[in-house]
């Protein structure tokens, strides 16, 4: 298998990205959210159909992200050992084989073991993706190629929805399954045709325990890790909570039908392909941390104005959603440059930094979709305080990280 080899000199980091590397990186990234936001529309009628709790038909979405949490830490380290390409196919195929258990299962019970399958492999493509991107570019390349890949990746929560709920509507939720089943095939047929291996042999780790649990120590033992990783963890969790609550916030609250989801994720997509632009075109222009600052200073504004309308304006459209799409679209300027900076404190195992920070997100992701969302969800004004709390905290992670590891010294 021919592989993409690593950069040895400065003229070589400037060497263009093949152009398909671009889509490939985001299609496989896009399974994750289309798990995620394609069945969103169709969960009422899951709990008709299955006889089951609005709380229990939750629990199909936290056992994914818990599920999608304890393997991502592992994803990209055993591509590390065994090379990304095969991890993908193994991913792929067992995910569309969970899907179309989804669509067939008889119980609540049985759906929950389903998506707990399909959260097993479905970050794969997110873990694994992120290292290849690192494998085949670095320096302000790899934040273009990062970039860009996001604005590509970004068109999934906003078409996702409004394809699930059009399904739903057309042929009944277990057919949302099917569709995810077909997703995943394609993308299978993607892999094993259109990407080589990017991580030749003689850079591979090895798969002894012992020399795993070196590797995983080597990653968490780094207290700029848990800064960045977290940072990113919690800014990303400013807005997702409102896709975890995407059926209370929108018809519940804004009184929508479940056709309807665009009114949410149109301005996420909107804002995370503009700041993807902005990002790639920042990239070697500004350093890391004021594009950082700048995605903050945007996300800040964002949840001000998310607040004040929620109190002035409670539940009017568009300024229901507008201040999302400006927290999504300065999230996309720091989120790439986060982003390099984390897989940097690692370079001989960008994998396995991969992993660990994809495992970060989702266990967090996993525990606001089971706990933090259903306590907070039953109001405009606690879904608007949620987001604002979850940026704080992201924003006294990276002051810590500028205090304790001062980025002109250490970067």
């Amino acid at each position: 298998m021919k592989t993409v080899q690593e950069p040895s000199s400065p003229a070589a980091d400037r060497l263009p990205v093949p152009r398909r590397f671009v889509f490939l990186i985001a299609a496989m990234g896009s399974i994750g959210p289309f798990a995620i936001d394609t069945y969103l529309p169709a969960l009422p009628a899951i709990g008709r159909d299955l006889g089951a709790t609005p709380v229990q038909v939750q629990q199909t979405l936290s056992i994914y992200l818990l599920a999608f949490a304890a393997m991502t830490l592992w994803h990209g380290a055993l591509s590390d050992a065994l090379g990304r390409r095969r991890l993908l196919i193994v991913g792929f195929a067992v995910f569309s084989l969970a899907s179309v258990g989804a669509a067939l299962c008889g119980s609540i019970e049985a759906l929950w073991g389903w998506r707990a399958l399909q959260g097993a492999v479905g970050g794969a493509g997110i873990a694994i993706g992120r290292a290849i991107a690192r494998d085949v570019a670095h320096g302000a390349d790899a934040q273009r190629l990062m970039s860009q890949s996001t604005m590509v990746f970004a068109i999934a929560p906003a078409i996702a929805p409004v394809i699930g709920g059009v399904i739903e509507a057309w042929l009944g939720w277990r057919a949302v399954f099917g569709f995810l089943a077909l997703m995943s095939a394609g993308l299978l047929a993607a892999v094993i045709w259109g990407l080589p291996e990017t991580l030749p042999a003689n850079r591979r780790q090895s798969l002894h325990p012992v020399a795993m649990a070196r590797g995983y120590l080597s990653v968490l033992r780094q207290w700029a890790f848990w800064r960045l990783a977290g940072a990113l963890t919690t800014h990303f969790q400013g807005f997702f909570l409102y896709v975890m609550a995407a059926p209370a916030f929108l018809i519940t609250h804004l009184k929508l039908a479940s056709t309807q989801f665009y009114w949410l994720f149109l301005p996420m997509t909107i804002g995370t392909s503009l700041g993807a632009f902005v990002s790639s075109r920042l990239a070697g222009r500004l350093p890391l941390d004021a594009c950082i600052r700048l995605g903050q200073a945007l996300m800040a504004m964002a949840v001000l104005a998310n607040l004040v309308s929620t109190w002035a304006l409670p539940g009017v459209l568009p300024w229901a959603v507008l201040p999302i799409g400006l927290y999504t679209f300065g999230l996309a300027i720091a989120m790439s440059a986060l982003q390099v900076m984390v897989s940097d404190l690692s370079p001989e195992r960008r994998g396995m930094v991969s992993s660990c920070q994809g495992f970060l997100q989702s266990l967090g992701n996993g525990l606001a979709a089971g706990f933090l969302v259903p306590a907070i969800w039953g109001s405009l004004a606690g879904l608007a305080l949620g987001s604002g709390a979850l940026m704080l905290v992201g924003g006294l992670c990276l002051a810590l990280d500028r205090r304790f590891r001062p980025l002109a010294a250490a970067r």
